[in-house]
């Protein structure tokens, strides 16, 4: 009966957060934490853990699709993960072959237009890994409908080291000037093909870190994150789904602090900066709680006829 009864109430809550729901991130970074310690609790081993995530990632990814999220980014295997024993490696890149082949395959990706990427020193990888990896994002290249990416042999700092390296080299060579270096240009280095700025990461299994994960195109984003303390295997839609409401939460503090910011400054500006404030304050009125709101046309009437403030 209990049970009955939670998933009933999770029910109910899964719809009630789908009608909130307002608006979706353009991409989503999912830190799939706590396989290894569901398949402990299960009373197995480590590789049947991951194969119980790998069916939670495929849920995630419908969801993405179905909210109108345009580009995912799963956290597959760090760089770290290679000093996991090597029989539980050897097992998970089975697995990975399998699923990647497996979806490079199915219907839904190619229905959907699904781009398969694997970012990260894939070249570490096993052979068999690497081929599998080269057939998914051979199959799927010409999609640009949704992006998976895979992270495969991640590490952020690793990556941004190695795309820096990469800046100096051509300045060395005579190729860049460093006057020229640009966020474009360490970006062309990060990754073979562009990787949108991450809007929320969603990490699982109760650890509240982000994990050296994407640095580049989350933090200097403010990206939203969202701790929860299922492990992946039992990561539900619901949790799904308040992941977005927190994203959506902190874009409305974000515009909220921009209107009211802007009225703050509004008295302490320059002329030629007014306008620019006066329309910070107009797009984003409607953050503001209504006892903040400034009356309708409040802001425009230090302004003659022709559009210039008039003298105090």
């Amino acid at each position: 009966m209990n049970r009955w009864l939670h998933q009933r109430v999770d029910a109910v809550y899964e719809r009630l957060l789908s009608r909130e729901i307002d608006g979706a991130p353009t991409h989503v970074a999912v830190i799939q934490d706590g396989n290894r310690r569901y398949a402990r609790r299960q009373g197995g081993d480590a590789s049947e853990g991951h194969r119980a995530g790998a069916e939670t990632t495929e849920r995630v990814l419908e969801w993405c699709q179905d909210i109108g999220v345009e580009e995912l980014t799963l956290y597959a295997f760090s760089t770290e993960n290679f000093e996991r024993p090597d029989e539980e490696n050897e097992a998970l890149f089975d697995l990975l072959c399998e699923k990647l082949r497996e979806f490079a395959d199915a219907d839904r990706v190619h229905d959907n237009e699904v781009c398969i990427r694997a970012i990260g020193e894939t070249e570490l990888l096993p052979e068999r890994v690497q081929e599998v990896v080269d057939y998914a994002e051979r199959r799927t290249r010409d999609y640009d409908r949704f992006v998976l990416n895979i992270a495969l042999a991640y590490g952020g700092r690793s990556r941004l080291l190695e795309a820096t390296r990469a800046v100096a080299s051509e300045v060395e060579a005579g190729e860049l000037e460093p006057d020229e270096i640009d966020v474009e240009t360490i970006e062309r280095q990060l990754y073979d093909r562009p990787v949108r700025d991450v809007d929320l990461i969603i990490r699982t299994g109760g650890d509240e870190r982000t994990s050296n994960f994407l640095p580049w195109h989350a933090n200097g984003n403010e990206a939203a994150v969202f701790f929860c303390t299922p492990y992946w295997p039992e990561f539900s839609k619901t949790d799904f789904l308040r992941g977005i409401r927190t994203y959506e939460h902190r874009a409305e503090s974000w515009r909220r602090t921009r209107a009211r910011r802007a009225l703050a400054l509004l008295g302490a500006l320059g002329e030629t900066e007014l306008p620019e404030a006066r329309s910070v304050v107009d797009r984003f009125r409607d953050s503001l709680p209504t006892s903040e709101r400034p009356v309708e046309g409040e802001l425009s009437m230090a302004e003659d006829v022709d559009g210039e403030p008039v003298a105090d």
